[in-house]
């Protein structure tokens, strides 16, 4: 049985599934940092996580704005659907990794990101991997539109996210944090600041 359904109708079905994941994801970050305030001294901050957690925010909110982007797509598949819903999936994956249920046998924040840190890089490398699909989904003229900079951008991430997974310097960690949301803000504010 096939039927041709009009493409605003397929996308408006693929956003809903998209809003549900990114919202959980969104979620996941916001009540972790509420944890904070609610009970300030049972896990200490700890700086290198905080700039994750902002980073994990600014990437989950772009994601939602930059598949605006999937309305160029003309022909939906089921395999197309589950790419997508990978992908968001993802981000709920990274941000459920930030912020786990318990920190019960970790002496707090810091102990816990280190421990996890294979995961969690693993999981960033993975992302910016994926990311070069999805632009190629939405066409090459919109993948081109980004120029070098944006290919080269993301296998940088991935690259320093892989070394990352094996450095146990507290202070590597805490420079890449700061300079991936430095530059995660200025991608942003280049290259999508508006949808057209």
């Amino acid at each position: 049985m096939s039927q041709t359904i009009a493409n605003p109708d397929v996308y408006l079905h693929v956003r809903v599934i998209i809003g549900i994941i990114l919202g959980l994801s969104v979620s996941r970050l916001l009540s972790g940092l509420a944890r904070f305030a609610q009970h300030p001294l049972r896990n200490p901050v700890f700086i290198t996580h905080l700039l994750w957690v902002a980073f994990a925010f600014l990437c989950v909110v772009h994601f939602w704005w930059f598949e605006f982007y999937l309305t160029s797509v003309h022909l939906w598949t089921f395999e197309l659907y589950i790419f997508i819903i990978f992908y968001a999936s993802l981000y709920f994956v990274l941000c459920a990794i930030l912020f786990p249920d318990s920190l019960a046998e970790y002496s707090g924040y810091a102990d816990y990101f280190m421990s996890r840190r294979k995961w969690f890089y693993g999981l960033i490398a993975v992302i910016f991997l994926v990311d070069l699909v999805d632009t190629a989904i939405k066409g090459s003229a919109h993948f081109q539109s980004f120029g070098i900079i944006y290919p080269i951008r993301n296998i940088v991430y991935a690259t320093v996210a892989i070394v990352a997974m094996f450095v146990s310097d507290k202070r590597f960690h805490l420079t890449i944090a700061i300079l991936a949301l430095g530059f995660q803000t200025f991608w942003i504010l280049r290259a999508f600041s508006t949808l057209q």
